[in-house]
This record gives C-alpha cells, sequence and structure tokens, in this order.
C-alpha cells in the first residue's frame, strides 16, 4: 500500500481540486446572484455565429485531460507546473464569480440554420448558463494545455503535436466568440491573466523551487535524524 502511494500520490492533488472546484461552481450555478454585471464590448456584435466551432469547444476537454494526463504518467515536474497553471486561473474565475457575479447576452434567440451542429449548441446553451463566465477558463486552460505541450521535451520535438496542439487552442479559443459563449473580454483577460501565470510558473520556475528546496531541507533534516 505504501509503494502504492509513493508512486501515485502526485495523482491526489487533481482528484482533490477536481472535488473542491466542482462543489463550488455548483454552488455558484445552482444559488442564483441577485444582481449580474453584463460583460459587453462592442467587437462582440461584430462578431458572427458559427455553429460549427461546437466541435473544437468540446475537444477542449479531451485536449486538456489528455495533456495533463500524459504529463501526469511521464514528466512529473511538468505535471506540477502545468497543474499549478491551470489550478490558480481556475480558482481565480471561482473567487471572481463569487464576488463579481457577471452574465452575457450575446447567445442568438433563434439559430440561424437548422443542422446537426447547431442542435448541439443548443444542447450546450441548455446545459450551460450564460452566466459567470469571466474570464474564460476554456481560454486560459487551452493556453495551458498549450504551455504544457511546448515545456515538455518529447512533445515539443514532434512537430505534428506541437503544431496540431497550437492549431487546437486556437480553434478552440475562437469558438469561445463564435459560439457566443464569451464576450472578448473574457478572452483578452484570460490572456492577461495566463501571461502573468506563465511568468511565475515557467519562466521564474517558482512551482519547481519551492519543491527542490522542501526537499532539500527534507533530506537535511533526515540525515541530522
Amino acid at each position: 500500500m505504501k509503494k502504492f502511494y509513493e508512486k501515485y500520490r502526485h495523482v491526489l492533488p487533481v482528484i482533490v481540486y477536481f472535488v473542491i472546484y466542482m462543489t463550488w461552481f455548483n454552488y455558484i450555478e445552482t444559488n442564483r446572484a441577485s444582481q449580474y454585471t453584463v460583460i459587453h464590448m462592442n467587437i462582440d456584435d461584430k462578431i458572427p455565429f458559427v455553429e460549427y466551432f461546437i466541435v473544437p469547444y468540446y475537444m477542449w476537454f479531451v485536449y486538456v485531460i489528455a495533456v495533463v494526463g500524459y504529463l501526469m504518467v511521464k514528466d512529473k515536474d511538468g505535471y506540477y507546473r502545468n497543474f499549478i497553471f491551470l489550478s490558480f486561473g481556475m480558482t481565480v474565475f471561482l473567487v471572481i464569480s463569487t464576488l463579481f457575479p457577471n452574465i452575457q447576452h450575446l447567445r442568438p434567440y433563434i439559430m440561424p440554420r437548422d443542422n446537426v451542429f447547431a442542435h448541439m449548441v443548443k444542447h450546450l446553451y441548455s446545459i450551460d448558463t450564460p452566466t459567470n463566465l469571466w474570464p474564460s477558463i476554456h481560454v486560459y486552460n487551452s493556453i495551458g494545455a498549450y504551455f504544457g505541450v511546448i515545456h515538455n521535451e518529447k512533445l515539443r520535438r514532434n512537430r505534428f503535436i506541437n503544431y496540431g496542439s497550437l492549431t487546437l487552442s486556437i480553434l478552440i479559443i475562437m469558438s469561445t466568440v463564435f459560439l457566443k459563449q464569451h464576450s472578448m473580454f473574457d478572452v483578452m483577460t484570460a490572456f492577461i491573466m495566463a501571461t502573468v501565470v506563465y511568468v511565475f510558473v515557467y519562466r521564474l520556475d517558482v512551482i519547481i523551487s519551492l519543491k527542490t528546496n522542501y526537499l532539500l531541507r527534507r533530506h537535511g533534516n533526515e540525515r541530522r535524524i
């Protein structure tokens, strides 16, 4: 049992955070605020509704899970960096949604076309409220997943995965506005937050530095004992 724990204990943070995130998010969604601030930019009205973007929008779920899962198994340091990057942004989103409830009114009342993709969008609208969307986690986590790919040597050197990941990230980000799920304000603020967190997590390598210092202190204490 101890060997199993030692081998897979790095998985525990994801499980614990997932439970916390979903509990908090569901609480926000089910306990509606009495007043919401409308998020809107003039450019939002110039962006057309394109239902075909529902495909990359849904691919986001597989994309993020696949990157985190790969790093979890193949690159523990990369996994810890990526987990901190993603969870930090998601926590900021939860705090903003709790303290500053927001909403958007961009969704079309009637679908301009009748096809399978439009029906998929209708289903998305039925299970996802147009509230608490700032900053866009779809955008932020897509950027984070791409950072996870390019900061893993094996994935970065595979041109198909590298450029495929970049392309998918761009399509997912575009899908948030073409499906009228987000305002450009949500997208822009997600980029700003991703840039700031990237500096601390990947450039300054704060997380790995803290981990290294902790291990050095731990081994030092064990030797003294």
